[in-house]
């Protein structure tokens, strides 16, 4: 009996820790009961209650929980009554706020008037990159009357500036124009006097209106009643595909000989495959036309000619050489992909125009009508023609002037003159082609023509060798001709 008494005193000495004990008399009179407040207001009630000294902080009792007669929470049992207006839960976690909340229109009621920003003052500095809007936009408010001395020294300091500049520029533009001008007058061959050039002019037009044309309405072929219409459409195409006769000026590693020995090997693999004429002289005006905008590597330039070679078949020939073929060409020196990748960078770069550009052989087929197509006319003139190609200096010439050059040295050499016929049906005049024979005939005198294969091209005897009778007729009769 005496060891369970001292066990129930000690028992009764400590601290009841039990979660489900009954609380004492004096925890039920001074713990506030509340359950009749909702689950904010009672954070509430606990935070004020609550100090940091105090021994016990009330637990927060979930909303719809039941207290059991111990004083345990039963967490499982869930309140299904609905929740009325005031005891729906609120936002606020902090102190409730008793202020009913307002529409969203109505806040704008309770917003401050924000104070105005002012203008800029005139003479402060602008904010803006643009000047001269700044300055039209504050001188368009203002009168005459109220411009200050300080606004109009600013307009004058701020608004010449600019058209000073402009003068500037174009005195200059102007003088390296000028410049330009002589330097391309020196070299320039066709360039004539004021009065040589208004006396061929007038020659011309007075052949134009005393001539007349035998045209033969049932050739078919010859399409008389287009005819007209059909030159004067190439006459304004040969400007468009003319390119630049100084355009090796700004090429790094390549000249003019090296363009030379392009051709002649162009010349090579036209006459190897039988292609037709007119697809050499396209082969060559795209790699000239190329030079012109683009800067070639010395180990590309070949790249370039067969390449040009390559889409002038596939645009002019009925069975085009395939890719391989032209890599066959080279001996292997570029590869398949390199050539269609240049196709692609050549006809971007001008803007696939090919179509404009008419060879000399159109213009030879209508001034042979001339001399009733002489075939030693026209094949001695279309050696002639192929010699222009190898010399740079006829890149100034258009198509039809190169015809009516080599159609005169032809003429000439055979013993003909040229006559009213051939003044109308080429359009040149003698005196405009006698500079252009000439070159002809010192390119047909140098030491080496020998050894271009044009010249071999033509001793044949399917071509009336007529590059030897060319060359021994300049060697004679250059000198004294004109």
């Amino acid at each position: 009996m005496a060891s369970r008494a001292a066990n129930t005193r000690r028992a009764a000495s400590r601290p009841r820790n039990d979660e489900n004990a009954a609380p004492t008399q004096a925890g039920l009179r001074t713990k506030t009961s509340l359950s009749h407040l909702g689950p904010a207001q009672k954070i509430a009630v606990a935070s004020t209650s609550g100090t940091a000294g105090a021994i016990k902080k009330p637990v927060a009792v979930k909303a719809g929980a039941k207290r059991t007669a111990l004083g345990g929470v039963v967490t499982n049992v869930v309140k299904e009554e609905p929740l009325d207006d005031a005891k729906k839960p609120l936002k606020a976690v902090g102190k409730p706020s008793t202020e009913v909340r307002q529409p969203l229109a109505s806040r704008t009621n309770n917003v401050q008037p924000t104070r105005p920003i002012a203008a800029i003052p005139h003479r402060s500095k602008p904010t803006s990159s643009n000047v001269y809007a700044s300055i039209d936009s504050s001188l368009a408010i203002k009168s005459e009357d109220e411009f200050s001395e300080m606004d109009v020294d600013l307009t004058r300091r701020m608004e010449p500036s600019m058209p000073m500049l402009t003068v500037d520029e174009e005195a200059y533009e102007d003088d390296s124009e000028e410049e330009e001008m002589e330097d391309e007058d020196d070299e320039d061959w066709l360039r004539m006097s004021d009065e040589d050039a208004y006396k061929a002019q007038e020659q011309l037009e007075m052949i134009k209106s005393t001539f007349k044309d035998d045209v033969d309405l049932f050739d078919t072929t010859m399409v008389a009643e287009y005819a007209d219409e059909i030159f004067g459409h190439m006459e304004m195409l040969e400007e468009s595909v003319m390119p630049n006769p100084r355009y090796m000026d700004f090429q790094t590693e390549i000249e003019w000989t090296m363009r030379t020995t392009l051709i002649d090997w162009l010349l090579q693999v036209h006459l190897r495959y039988h292609m037709l004429p007119e697809t050499l002289w396209i082969a060559v005006n795209l790699v000239d036309r190329f030079l012109s905008v683009r800067v070639v590597s010395l180990v590309k330039l070949q790249l370039v000619g067969v390449t040009a070679m390559f889409i002038a078949a596939k645009y002019e020939e009925i069975l085009a050489p395939s890719v391989d073929e032209f890599v066959y060409m080279t001996e292997n020196g570029y590869t398949k992909d390199e050539i269609l990748k240049g196709e692609r960078i050549i006809l971007q770069t001008l803007d696939f125009t090919i179509s404009s550009y008419c060879s000399p052989y159109s213009w030879v087929r209508k001034i042979s009508k001339a001399d009733d197509y002489d075939i030693q006319t026209r094949t001695l003139s279309k050696f002639l023609m192929e010699v222009t190609l190898l010399d740079h200096r006829f890149l100034r010439c258009k198509p039809s002037m190169i015809a009516a050059i080599g159609m005169y040295l032809a003429r000439k050499m055979l013993g003909g003159d040229w006559n009213e016929a051939f003044v109308f049906y080429s359009g040149f005049t003698e005196s405009q082609l006698i500079a252009g024979a000439s070159l002809l005939c010192e390119r047909l005198v140098e030491p080496d023509f020998e050894t271009v294969y044009v010249y071999k091209k033509y001793a044949n005897k399917k071509f009336l060798r007529a590059s030897t009778f060319a060359r021994d007729w300049a060697q004679n009769n250059a000198a004294s001709a004109w």
